[in-house]
């Protein structure tokens, strides 16, 4: 079998708390990453700039009114989604930590395994 059709199949029979476990694994494994090589630029704008993009698809999907979350934890991940932007800004323009952005994603990544 190859890469791209188990690939294929793991996307069509993978529980969505799991697909969205693991890509905010993913996400946040470069963000510490970026953070152990210290480099700013490149390795670190991208992955703050992929942890935003997450954060934008979350919310977009949250501002749906097809999901199926309730209204308040909706507008709770719109909210953390709108405070990703803004301190993703002073990570990329300022220096600032990216430990908050990373215990963000680790918080909601134990909620996603039902550890919260």
């Amino acid at each position: 079998m190859t890469l791209k059709a188990y690939q294929d199949t793991q996307r069509v029979t993978e529980d969505p708390r799991a697909t969205e476990y693991r890509l905010f694994g993913q996400v946040t494994g470069a963000l510490i990453n970026a953070q152990k090589t210290g480099i700013h630029g490149g390795p670190l704008a991208e992955a703050v700039d992929w942890n935003r993009t997450l954060w934008r698809t979350l919310a977009a999907d949250c501002m749906d009114d097809r999901n199926s979350l309730t209204h308040d934890v909706r507008a709770k991940i719109v909210s953390l989604s709108l405070w990703v932007t803004k301190y993703s800004k002073q990570v990329t323009r300022e220096g600032a930590s990216l430990d908050p952005l990373i215990e963000v994603n680790r918080t909601i990544m134990q909620g996603l395994q039902g550890n919260a």
